[in-house]
């Protein structure tokens, strides 16, 4: 069965990609590209839930418009810090602004934690995915990974926020560990939870 996987981004879509496969699923799964939506979506919504959703119904609209039948899978992920009052949460792609490089992004938040205390740094990486089936019917999953935040980043790139988050049962940030380590992320928790609730309705 294909699957949309709405993202325009190829590494993204890989990354599911090789998850599905290793976990022994066998569905394809397409990005937005794939079915020549370009369109630009407003994610206004104040949480997680209301945002994955709202791009999930821009997708089934563009899909009835070109008669198009798939299962659609969208997500929207962040960061939220207890001590910010759970931001950046849903902001956490624009948090420093608009395309921010990631230096710039890290060193916003990291100064807006600088007098907080090691104990009260906790946070966590929220992912929830939204599946339109093809009936139309819709279902929300949430994953998380709980963690800290750092004092100072550890090696840059990978997920904007990995340099600083230690995840819980860790001394060292998210990217200075191995995949092996790691083990399975929000984004990932989540998929999985779909993908298994899929299977028992026989998608």
């Amino acid at each position: 069965m294909k699957i949309i996987y709405g993202t325009g981004n190829k590494d993204k879509l890989n990354q599911v990609r090789s998850f599905v496969k290793t976990m022994g699923y066998n569905h394809e799964f397409i990005g937005l590209k794939d079915i020549g939506f370009n369109e630009d979506i407003e994610e206004n919504g104040t949480t997680f839930e209301e945002n994955s959703l709202i791009k999930a119904k821009s997708i089934k609209e563009y899909c009835d418009k070109n008669k198009l039948n798939y299962t659609i899978i969208t997500d929207d992920a962040g960061l939220c810090v207890d001590a910010l009052n759970g931001q950046p949460g849903v902001y956490s792609a624009r948090y420093a602004g608009d395309h921010a490089p990631q230096d710039i992004t890290l060193k916003k938040l990291l100064d807006n934690m600088k007098n907080i205390k090691e104990e009260d740094r906790t946070a966590m990486f929220v992912c929830v995915l939204t599946v339109v089936l093809q009936n139309g019917e819709l279902k929300t999953y949430r994953g998380e990974t709980k963690g800290k935040i750092a004092i100072k980043p550890g090696t840059m790139g990978k997920l904007t926020y990995g340099p600083i988050f230690i995840p819980d049962g860790f001394d060292k940030v998210m990217n200075d560990l191995s995949d092996e380590e790691l083990g399975t992320t929000h984004r990932e928790k989540a998929l999985l939870e779909l993908l298994d609730n899929l299977k028992s309705m026989n998608y």
